[in-house]
């Protein structure tokens, strides 16, 4: 099978990437991600990614156009349902690429991540793939969360303290704050 794997970042990748080989899957790799804010963080993972894919001899194709204005028009006004948002938004454009591409399937790495809404995201991704004719791989790859923590540090990833969006950093900062509150009271 030749799969086409949207990739968020270079730490969510290294488990599901060592995976799919296992299993005797190609892989070639696509970063978009027009969520991702602000913009120096855009350019870190990146960074990560192409870090990745030459230490894993990974080809990944990676969009450098930052997209933040189109991830926000999707979005606004719809922020309690932006992850759904989010991940159609991303796997329409890898659906579409795979399917130009003549790949047998498309799928991605935020199946890696324990925050993401699994569920979510394979509805999202078997409807794309009816929509473009080609298969939507899904696999739960969180039973390897540890382990791609450690292949990530180990290769010395940039790995982000947030999911990208702007809105999950400003929930990051609003949980510190909370903290720092609570902790003057006291």
């Amino acid at each position: 099978m030749n799969l086409f794997l949207h990739i968020c970042c270079g730490p969510c990748a290294t488990y599901p990437l060592a995976k799919l080989r296992q299993e005797g899957i190609a892989v070639n790799g696509y970063f978009y991600n027009p969520n991702i804010h602000p913009y120096r963080e855009f350019k870190k993972r990146i960074e990560g990614v192409q870090q990745l894919a030459e230490i894993s001899n990974l080809k990944v194709e990676i969009e450098t156009r930052y997209g933040l204005t189109e991830y926000l028009r999707e979005v606004v006004f719809h922020e309690h349902q932006r992850c759904p948002l989010c991940y159609a938004m991303r796997l329409e454009v890898v659906a579409q690429k795979a399917k130009e591409r003549g790949d047998d399937a498309f799928s991605t790495t935020l199946l890696y991540s324990k925050y993401q809404d699994h569920e979510g995201i394979r509805r999202i991704g078997e409807r794309l793939a009816l929509k473009h004719e080609i298969e939507f791989y899904y696999e739960d790859f969180r039973e390897g969360w540890k382990e791609g923590i450690e292949q990530a540090i180990a290769m010395d990833l940039y790995r982000q303290p947030y999911c990208g969006c702007i809105y999950s950093e400003q929930e990051r900062y609003d949980k510190a704050f909370k903290k720092y509150v609570e902790k003057i009271k006291l």
